[in-house]
Protein backbone atom coordinates (compact mmCIF):
# COMPACT_ATOMS: atom_id res chain seq x y z
CA UNK A 1 0.00 0.00 0.00
CA UNK A 2 2.98 3.04 0.77
CA UNK A 3 5.03 1.66 -1.80
CA UNK A 4 1.81 1.63 -4.41
CA UNK A 5 1.93 5.23 -3.14
CA UNK A 6 4.95 6.42 -3.03
CA UNK A 7 5.54 5.18 -6.51
CA UNK A 8 1.77 6.74 -7.85
CA UNK A 9 3.30 10.53 -5.93
CA UNK A 10 7.02 10.31 -7.65
CA UNK A 11 5.51 8.81 -11.14
CA UNK A 12 2.76 11.71 -11.31
CA UNK A 13 5.61 14.25 -10.16
CA UNK A 14 7.54 13.23 -13.16
CA UNK A 15 5.08 13.23 -15.86
CA UNK A 16 3.95 17.02 -14.96
CA UNK A 17 7.12 18.04 -15.02
CA UNK A 18 8.20 16.75 -18.28
CA UNK A 19 4.69 17.89 -19.65
CA UNK A 20 5.03 21.44 -18.63
CA UNK A 21 8.33 21.40 -20.42
CA UNK A 22 6.98 19.36 -23.53
CA UNK A 23 4.52 22.00 -23.98
CA UNK A 24 7.09 24.67 -24.69
CA UNK A 25 10.61 22.92 -25.34
CA UNK A 26 11.83 25.53 -27.10
CA UNK A 27 11.43 27.57 -23.93
CA UNK A 28 13.20 24.82 -22.07
CA UNK A 29 16.26 24.82 -24.08
CA UNK A 30 16.55 28.50 -23.96
CA UNK A 31 17.22 27.16 -19.79
CA UNK A 32 19.40 24.64 -21.68
CA UNK A 33 21.51 27.31 -23.37
CA UNK A 34 21.70 28.98 -20.40
CA UNK A 35 23.59 26.51 -18.60
CA UNK A 36 25.98 25.56 -21.78
CA UNK A 37 26.73 29.49 -21.62
CA UNK A 38 30.57 30.66 -20.62
CA UNK A 39 28.57 32.37 -17.10
CA UNK A 40 27.78 28.74 -16.23
CA UNK A 41 29.68 25.49 -17.55
CA UNK A 42 31.20 27.40 -20.24
CA UNK A 43 30.10 25.18 -23.22
CA UNK A 44 29.42 27.56 -26.00
CA UNK A 45 29.50 24.74 -28.19
CA UNK A 46 26.74 22.90 -27.07
CA UNK A 47 24.29 25.79 -27.45
CA UNK A 48 22.88 24.73 -31.25
CA UNK A 49 22.21 21.40 -29.87
CA UNK A 50 19.91 23.20 -26.44
CA UNK A 51 16.89 21.88 -28.27
CA UNK A 52 18.14 18.66 -28.99
CA UNK A 53 19.45 18.10 -25.25
CA UNK A 54 15.67 19.62 -24.32
CA UNK A 55 13.87 16.75 -26.25
CA UNK A 56 16.17 14.29 -24.56
CA UNK A 57 15.57 15.29 -20.99
CA UNK A 58 11.76 16.13 -21.52
CA UNK A 59 11.25 12.03 -22.84
CA UNK A 60 13.14 11.09 -20.45
CA UNK A 61 11.21 12.48 -17.86
CA UNK A 62 7.92 11.83 -19.38
CA UNK A 63 8.50 7.67 -20.37
CA UNK A 64 10.04 6.97 -17.34
CA UNK A 65 7.04 8.43 -15.36
CA UNK A 66 5.14 6.47 -17.26
CA UNK A 67 6.55 3.29 -16.95
CA UNK A 68 6.93 3.95 -13.67
CA UNK A 69 3.29 4.69 -13.06
CA UNK A 70 2.44 1.42 -15.03
CA UNK A 71 5.08 -0.70 -13.53
CA UNK A 72 6.67 -1.47 -16.31
CA UNK A 73 10.25 -3.05 -16.47
CA UNK A 74 10.30 -1.55 -12.90
CA UNK A 75 14.31 -1.98 -12.14
CA UNK A 76 15.35 -0.38 -15.18
CA UNK A 77 12.62 2.18 -15.04
CA UNK A 78 13.65 2.97 -11.55
CA UNK A 79 17.67 2.73 -11.85
CA UNK A 80 17.28 5.23 -15.20
CA UNK A 81 15.09 7.95 -12.84
CA UNK A 82 17.92 7.46 -10.01
CA UNK A 83 20.54 8.21 -12.30
CA UNK A 84 18.17 11.40 -13.75
CA UNK A 85 17.67 12.30 -10.25
CA UNK A 86 21.43 12.66 -9.70
CA UNK A 87 22.17 14.21 -12.99
CA UNK A 88 19.40 17.24 -12.11
CA UNK A 89 20.86 17.65 -8.45
CA UNK A 90 24.43 18.15 -9.42
CA UNK A 91 22.71 20.61 -12.04
CA UNK A 92 20.63 22.43 -9.39
CA UNK A 93 23.27 22.29 -6.66
CA UNK A 94 25.61 23.76 -9.02
CA UNK A 95 23.21 26.66 -9.76
CA UNK A 96 22.45 27.20 -6.18
CA UNK A 97 25.56 26.90 -4.86
CA UNK A 98 27.49 29.38 -7.37
CA UNK A 99 23.97 31.36 -8.08
CA UNK A 100 24.27 31.25 -11.59
CA UNK A 101 21.17 29.90 -12.59
CA UNK A 102 18.06 31.73 -10.86
CA UNK A 103 15.43 29.38 -12.49
CA UNK A 104 15.95 25.70 -13.51
CA UNK A 105 13.02 25.46 -15.74
CA UNK A 106 12.23 22.72 -13.45
CA UNK A 107 8.18 22.80 -14.27
CA UNK A 108 9.14 25.63 -17.23
CA UNK A 109 6.63 28.34 -16.79
CA UNK A 110 3.86 26.78 -14.66
CA UNK A 111 5.70 26.56 -11.22
CA UNK A 112 9.21 28.81 -10.46
CA UNK A 113 11.24 27.18 -8.16
CA UNK A 114 14.49 29.26 -6.67
CA UNK A 115 17.80 27.17 -7.46
CA UNK A 116 17.86 26.00 -3.40
CA UNK A 117 14.21 24.69 -3.41
CA UNK A 118 14.67 22.89 -7.01
CA UNK A 119 17.87 21.02 -5.02
CA UNK A 120 15.99 19.66 -2.48
CA UNK A 121 13.51 19.13 -4.59
CA UNK A 122 15.61 16.85 -6.53
CA UNK A 123 17.07 15.17 -3.20
CA UNK A 124 13.56 14.72 -1.94
CA UNK A 125 12.86 12.25 -4.84
CA UNK A 126 16.29 10.83 -5.03
CA UNK A 127 15.37 9.51 -1.38
CA UNK A 128 12.04 8.59 -2.75
CA UNK A 129 12.88 6.62 -5.53
CA UNK A 130 15.70 4.76 -3.59
CA UNK A 131 13.22 3.50 -1.01
CA UNK A 132 11.48 2.54 -3.88
CA UNK A 133 14.22 0.23 -5.17
CA UNK A 134 14.43 -1.23 -2.04
CA UNK A 135 10.61 -1.88 -1.88
CA UNK A 136 10.48 -3.84 -4.88
CA UNK A 137 13.96 -5.17 -4.79
CA UNK A 138 12.37 -8.97 -4.28
CA UNK A 139 10.13 -8.68 -7.43
CA UNK A 140 12.87 -7.95 -9.61
CA UNK A 141 14.12 -11.68 -9.84
CA UNK A 142 10.26 -12.45 -10.78
CA UNK A 143 10.32 -13.98 -14.59
CA UNK A 144 7.40 -11.25 -15.05
CA UNK A 145 8.85 -8.39 -16.53
CA UNK A 146 6.42 -5.97 -15.00
CA UNK A 147 7.57 -6.62 -11.91
CA UNK A 148 4.19 -8.08 -10.27
CA UNK A 149 1.57 -11.14 -11.38
CA UNK A 150 -0.48 -10.35 -13.96
CA UNK A 151 -1.34 -11.68 -17.56
CA UNK A 152 0.01 -11.04 -20.77
CA UNK A 153 -2.94 -9.44 -22.20
CA UNK A 154 -2.66 -7.05 -18.66
CA UNK A 155 0.81 -6.73 -20.16
CA UNK A 156 -0.05 -6.06 -23.43
CA UNK A 157 -2.53 -3.32 -22.43
CA UNK A 158 0.12 -1.46 -20.51
CA UNK A 159 2.48 -1.39 -23.27
CA UNK A 160 -0.40 -0.13 -25.69
CA UNK A 161 -1.48 2.92 -23.07
CA UNK A 162 2.45 3.65 -23.41
CA UNK A 163 1.85 3.93 -27.27
CA UNK A 164 -0.85 5.80 -26.87
CA UNK A 165 0.86 8.07 -24.10
CA UNK A 166 3.87 8.47 -26.14
CA UNK A 167 1.80 9.87 -29.52
CA UNK A 168 0.27 11.89 -27.56
CA UNK A 169 3.61 13.78 -26.11
CA UNK A 170 5.09 13.65 -29.79
CA UNK A 171 2.18 15.83 -30.67
CA UNK A 172 2.30 18.61 -28.41
CA UNK A 173 6.41 18.59 -28.52
CA UNK A 174 5.73 18.56 -32.04
CA UNK A 175 2.93 21.86 -31.77
CA UNK A 176 5.15 23.48 -29.35
CA UNK A 177 8.29 23.38 -31.80
CA UNK A 178 6.68 24.21 -34.93
CA UNK A 179 4.03 26.72 -34.19
CA UNK A 180 2.93 27.33 -30.29
CA UNK A 181 2.70 26.22 -27.20
CA UNK A 182 -0.78 24.07 -26.86
CA UNK A 183 -0.72 25.08 -23.43
CA UNK A 184 0.79 28.76 -22.47
CA UNK A 185 2.55 29.21 -18.89
CA UNK A 186 3.74 32.21 -19.91
CA UNK A 187 2.92 35.73 -18.61
CA UNK A 188 2.52 36.82 -22.48
CA UNK A 189 -0.50 34.68 -22.95
CA UNK A 190 -3.01 35.49 -25.25
CA UNK A 191 -6.01 38.05 -22.90
CA UNK A 192 -2.42 39.57 -20.62
CA UNK A 193 -3.12 42.95 -21.03
CA UNK A 194 1.02 44.41 -20.74
CA UNK A 195 -0.37 48.34 -19.90
CA UNK A 196 -2.16 46.98 -16.96
CA UNK A 197 0.26 44.52 -15.75
CA UNK A 198 2.80 47.50 -15.91
CA UNK A 199 0.67 49.25 -13.63
CA UNK A 200 0.58 46.82 -10.86
CA UNK A 201 3.94 46.45 -10.95
CA UNK A 202 4.47 50.10 -10.63
CA UNK A 203 2.15 50.43 -7.80
CA UNK A 204 3.91 47.33 -5.88
CA UNK A 205 7.31 47.04 -6.87
CA UNK A 206 9.66 44.94 -5.10
CA UNK A 207 12.58 46.52 -3.05
CA UNK A 208 16.04 45.68 -2.91
CA UNK A 209 19.03 46.69 -0.50
CA UNK A 210 22.83 46.85 -1.43
CA UNK A 211 25.02 45.43 0.98
CA UNK A 212 28.41 46.46 0.58
CA UNK A 213 31.26 43.74 1.08
CA UNK A 214 33.96 46.20 3.29
CA UNK A 215 37.52 45.35 4.29
CA UNK A 216 39.65 46.64 6.70
CA UNK A 217 43.17 47.33 5.20
CA UNK A 218 44.41 47.54 8.63
CA UNK A 219 43.07 44.09 10.42
CA UNK A 220 41.80 42.39 7.00
CA UNK A 221 38.56 41.96 8.81
CA UNK A 222 35.57 41.51 6.06
CA UNK A 223 32.16 42.94 7.06
CA UNK A 224 29.12 42.74 5.09
CA UNK A 225 26.79 46.35 5.85
CA UNK A 226 23.48 46.92 4.11
CA UNK A 227 23.37 50.65 2.50
CA UNK A 228 22.08 52.26 5.18
CA UNK A 229 23.89 51.19 7.72
CA UNK A 230 26.81 52.41 5.63
CA UNK A 231 25.68 55.77 5.66
CA UNK A 232 24.67 56.54 8.92
CA UNK A 233 28.23 55.01 10.09
CA UNK A 234 30.43 57.72 9.41
CA UNK A 235 33.51 55.69 10.87
CA UNK A 236 33.30 53.52 7.02
CA UNK A 237 33.87 55.89 4.69
CA UNK A 238 34.76 59.18 6.86
CA UNK A 239 38.27 60.40 5.52
CA UNK A 240 41.34 58.43 6.81
CA UNK A 241 38.71 54.83 7.54
CA UNK A 242 40.74 51.98 7.11
CA UNK A 243 37.21 50.38 5.79
CA UNK A 244 37.07 50.05 2.01
CA UNK A 245 34.45 48.97 -0.24
CA UNK A 246 35.67 45.40 -2.04
CA UNK A 247 34.76 45.44 -5.52
CA UNK A 248 32.59 43.48 -7.13
CA UNK A 249 31.48 41.80 -3.99
CA UNK A 250 28.85 43.87 -3.86
CA UNK A 251 25.33 42.33 -3.11
CA UNK A 252 21.63 43.25 -4.16
CA UNK A 253 19.52 41.83 -1.62
CA UNK A 254 15.44 41.25 -2.38
CA UNK A 255 13.64 42.79 1.11
CA UNK A 256 9.90 43.29 -0.20
CA UNK A 257 8.67 40.89 -2.64
CA UNK A 258 6.02 42.98 -4.74
CA UNK A 259 4.06 42.29 -7.78
CA UNK A 260 5.69 39.54 -9.58
CA UNK A 261 5.42 39.03 -13.15
CA UNK A 262 8.10 38.60 -16.50
CA UNK A 263 6.28 41.69 -18.30
CA UNK A 264 8.24 43.59 -15.85
CA UNK A 265 11.18 42.97 -18.11
CA UNK A 266 8.73 44.65 -20.68
CA UNK A 267 10.62 47.61 -22.10
CA UNK A 268 11.49 49.16 -25.82
CA UNK A 269 13.96 51.07 -27.12
CA UNK A 270 14.68 53.20 -30.52
CA UNK A 271 18.19 52.66 -31.47
CA UNK A 272 18.93 55.93 -29.50
CA UNK A 273 17.81 54.74 -26.17
CA UNK A 274 14.69 56.68 -26.16
CA UNK A 275 11.62 54.90 -24.84
CA UNK A 276 8.99 53.55 -26.85
CA UNK A 277 6.86 51.36 -24.24
CA UNK A 278 4.28 53.45 -23.20
CA UNK A 279 3.31 54.54 -26.75
CA UNK A 280 3.67 50.98 -27.66
CA UNK A 281 1.01 49.89 -25.08
CA UNK A 282 -1.17 52.57 -25.23
CA UNK A 283 -1.91 52.14 -29.01
CA UNK A 284 -5.44 51.35 -30.18
CA UNK A 285 -3.91 48.66 -32.45
CA UNK A 286 0.48 47.88 -32.41
CA UNK A 287 2.02 45.21 -33.96
CA UNK A 288 5.75 44.10 -33.15
CA UNK A 289 7.47 41.80 -35.13
CA UNK A 290 10.86 40.06 -32.41
CA UNK A 291 13.80 38.29 -33.36
CA UNK A 292 16.36 37.63 -30.18
CA UNK A 293 18.60 35.65 -33.30
CA UNK A 294 18.61 38.76 -35.80
CA UNK A 295 21.66 37.21 -38.32
CA UNK A 296 19.49 34.18 -38.29
CA UNK A 297 16.69 35.45 -39.90
CA UNK A 298 15.98 34.04 -43.38
CA UNK A 299 15.92 37.17 -45.65
CA UNK A 300 12.49 36.10 -47.71
CA UNK A 301 10.60 35.37 -44.63
CA UNK A 302 11.85 38.91 -43.12
CA UNK A 303 10.88 40.74 -45.94
CA UNK A 304 7.17 38.69 -46.30
CA UNK A 305 6.47 40.07 -42.80
CA UNK A 306 7.35 43.38 -43.06
CA UNK A 307 5.35 43.52 -46.31
CA UNK A 308 2.19 42.48 -44.30
CA UNK A 309 2.47 44.61 -41.42
CA UNK A 310 2.96 47.59 -43.15
CA UNK A 311 -0.44 47.18 -45.26
CA UNK A 312 -1.95 47.26 -41.63
CA UNK A 313 -3.04 50.73 -41.83
CA UNK A 314 -3.34 53.28 -38.74
CA UNK A 315 -1.49 50.49 -36.68
CA UNK A 316 1.76 51.13 -34.39
CA UNK A 317 4.79 49.16 -35.78
CA UNK A 318 8.21 48.08 -34.57
CA UNK A 319 10.52 45.40 -35.41
CA UNK A 320 12.00 44.71 -32.48
CA UNK A 321 15.40 42.57 -32.38
CA UNK A 322 19.00 43.06 -30.67
CA UNK A 323 20.41 44.64 -33.79
CA UNK A 324 19.28 48.00 -34.46
CA UNK A 325 19.70 47.46 -38.61
CA UNK A 326 17.68 43.95 -38.56
CA UNK A 327 14.37 45.33 -40.39
CA UNK A 328 14.19 47.41 -43.77
CA UNK A 329 11.46 48.75 -44.62
CA UNK A 330 9.52 49.27 -40.18
CA UNK A 331 11.01 50.62 -37.67
CA UNK A 332 13.80 49.21 -35.83
CA UNK A 333 13.34 49.15 -32.04
CA UNK A 334 15.55 47.64 -29.56
CA UNK A 335 14.57 45.10 -26.41
CA UNK A 336 17.39 42.86 -24.09
CA UNK A 337 17.64 39.59 -25.78
CA UNK A 338 16.71 37.30 -23.22
CA UNK A 339 13.25 39.06 -22.99
CA UNK A 340 12.68 38.77 -26.35
CA UNK A 341 12.87 34.80 -25.96
CA UNK A 342 10.68 35.33 -23.06
CA UNK A 343 8.07 36.64 -25.21
CA UNK A 344 8.97 34.94 -28.97
CA UNK A 345 9.17 31.22 -29.19
CA UNK A 346 10.29 31.36 -32.50
CA UNK A 347 12.95 33.27 -34.54
CA UNK A 348 11.23 35.96 -35.91
CA UNK A 349 7.93 35.93 -34.08
CA UNK A 350 4.65 38.54 -34.41
CA UNK A 351 2.59 40.21 -31.40
CA UNK A 352 -0.27 41.65 -31.95
CA UNK A 353 -1.75 44.56 -28.91
CA UNK A 354 -5.02 46.25 -28.82
CA UNK A 355 -4.28 49.09 -25.87
CA UNK A 356 -1.99 47.31 -24.56
CA UNK A 357 -3.36 43.54 -24.44
CA UNK A 358 -2.79 40.95 -26.30
CA UNK A 359 -5.02 39.49 -29.29
CA UNK A 360 -2.74 37.48 -30.84
CA UNK A 361 1.05 35.88 -31.11
CA UNK A 362 2.35 33.92 -33.48
CA UNK A 363 5.42 32.51 -35.36
CA UNK A 364 6.03 35.11 -38.38
CA UNK A 365 5.87 31.67 -40.77
CA UNK A 366 2.61 30.84 -39.31
CA UNK A 367 1.73 35.05 -39.72
CA UNK A 368 2.45 35.07 -43.24
CA UNK A 369 0.93 31.92 -44.40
Amino acid sequence: MIKGFLRFIIAVIFILSGFVKAVDLVGFSFKMEEYFSPAVFNMPFFEKFALLFSVIVVVLELFLGFMLLLKLKLKFTLSALIALCVFFGFLTFYSAYFNVVTDCGCFGDAIKFTPWQSFFKDVALLVGLIILFLLYKKEFSKKDEYGSTQSESSGKFKYYLLGAFSLVMIYIMAQGIMHEPIIDFRDYKIGTNIRIEKEKINKNPSEYKTFYSLKNQKTGEVLKVNQDDYIKETKYWAEGSPWKIEEGKNESVLVKEGYKSEIVKFKIEDPTGMELTDEIIKAPKAILVFSYHPKEVPADLLQKVEAKVNAQKGTVIYGVSTDPGTFKTIKNAMMDGTAIKTIARSNPFVLILENGKIVDKQPAKDYVN
